[in-house]
C-alpha cells in the first residue's frame, strides 16, 4: 500500500505524466527532456529524482550521461505503465512533445548513419569473407532451440543486430559494449525495428554491470578474437547466468588471414575448439552443441568458417518447492 501511495504522490503533476509518456517510448537522458519540455534542467532533474525514488523510473549512469526508462519490475514499473494506457491518444501537448523527441531521434539517427558510413568498407569486406549474417542468425535461433528466454544479455552487442533477432522470444533484452559509437547504432536501430523491451548499456565484457544469476540466456557474437583474455569473459558471461541458463558462442574457426589483424583489429585468427572446450569448462559450462557453418566459395580460395558454441550452466539442485517457499 506504502509503494503504491508513494507511486500515485510521485505522478500526480502534469510535467511528470508528461515524463512518464515520453520515456515509454524508450531512454532518455536530462538534456534530451529539457528540449522536448522546454523546462529548466534543474527542474526536470527534480521531478526525474523524485518517480525515480518512488520507483516509477529507473536510472542508470552511461559515461557523462544518465539515461532514464520506465520501470520495468515492481509495483512502481506497474503503476507507471497503467498511467502511460490511460492517457489520451488525442492530447495536444503529448502529441507534441512526440513530435519533438522524434526530431530528436532523427537527429540521432543521421549521426548513426554518418558513422556507419564512414566504417562500413571495412564491416562489408569482412562479411564477403564468411557465410551471410542473415544465415549466421538464423542457426543461432535453431541452435538456441524453443525454451523460453526470460532476459537475454548481448555481450559486444555492436549494431544490435542479435537483439533484434531474439527480440521475439525474450521477455526483456540488454545489449552492452564498450563503443558509445556502436551504441548509438544500436539504439537507432532498435527503435526503428520497434523493439521496446530492449535495453542498451556500456559496459566492459570483464566486468559485467549485473549481478550473479542474472539473465537466463547470454550471446557472444563475433567478440572474443577480438579480446585479450577470452577464457576471462567467458567466465564473467557464466557468473550472470542463472541455473540452467544457456550461453551461445559465434566466432571464427581458426584461419590464417593474417591480415585481419591489421585492417580490423583481430587480436585471434579464430577460435579453435579445444581452446573453447577448456575455456568453457574452466568457467564450469557444460558444452551442448558446436557447430560450423562454411563459408561461400570465394575464387581466391580464402574465407572464414564459422563456429557456434552452445553451452550451459548446471540446473539448480533445490527442489522446486523449496523455491517456491523461498520466494
Amino acid at each position: 500500500m506504502d509503494e503504491l501511495l508513494s507511486g500515485l504522490r510521485a505522478a500526480a503533476e502534469a510535467t511528470r505524466v508528461r515524463i512518464l509518456f515520453l520515456l515509454a517510448h524508450g531512454e532518455a537522458n536530462v538534456s534530451e527532456l529539457t528540449q522536448i519540455l522546454g523546462q529548466s534542467q534543474p527542474r526536470v532533474s527534480r521531478h526525474l529524482k523524485l518517480m525515480a525514488e518512488a520507483g516509477l523510473i529507473s536510472r542508470h549512469k552511461e559515461g557523462n550521461w544518465v539515461l532514464f526508462r520506465l520501470r520495468e519490475e515492481d509495483m512502481g514499473g506497474a503503476l507507471a505503465r497503467a498511467i502511460v494506457d490511460l492517457l489520451p491518444g488525442s492530447d495536444a501537448v503529448l502529441a507534441g512533445d512526440l513530435a519533438r523527441l522524434e526530431d530528436i531521434r532523427s537527429r540521432r539517427a543521421e549521426e548513426a548513419a554518418r558513422y556507419f558510413a564512414e566504417n562500413a568498407a571495412r564491416w562489408e569486406q569482412l562479411r564477403s569473407l564468411h557465410v551471410r549474417e542473415e544465415d549466421v542468425e538464423q542457426a543461432m535461433v535453431r541452435l538456441a532451440g524453443s525454451a523460453p528466454i526470460r532476459l537475454h544479455v548481448d555481450l559486444g552487442t555492436g549494431t544490435g543486430a542479435v537483439l533484434r533477432r531474439f527480440a521475439s522470444r525474450a521477455q526483456q533484452s540488454v545489449g552492452i559494449d564498450s563503443s558509445r559509437d556502436m551504441l548509438a547504432i544500436a539504439r537507432v536501430s532498435l527503435e526503428a525495428a520497434g523493439v521496446r523491451h530492449a535495453q542498451i548499456r556500456h559496459g566492459e565484457i570483464y566486468a559485467l554491470p549485473f549481478p550473479d544469476g542474472f539473465a537466463d540466456f547470454v550471446t557472444i557474437h563475433q567478440v572474443l578474437h577480438f579480446l585479450e583474455d577470452p577464457a576471462r569473459a567467458l567466465a564473467e558471461a557464466a557468473r550472470i547466468l542463472t541455473p540452467g541458463g544457456r550461453l551461445l558462442i559465434v566466432d571464427f574457426a581458426p584461419h590464417e588471414l593474417d591480415e585481419l589483424r591489421a585492417e580490423h583489429a583481430h587480436r585471434r585468427l579464430g577460435i579453435a575448439a579445444e581452446h573453447m572446450a577448456q575455456w568453457l569448462t574452466r568457467a564450469g559450462l557444460s558444452l551442448t552443441q558446436h557447430e560450423v557453418l562454411p563459408p561461400p566459395w570465394r575464387p581466391q580460395g580464402k574465407g572464414l568458417t564459422v563456429s557456434m558454441w552452445l553451452a550451459s550452466t548446471a540446473p539448480s539442485t533445490v527442489p522446486v518447492s523449496l523455491k517456491d517457499r523461498a520466494t
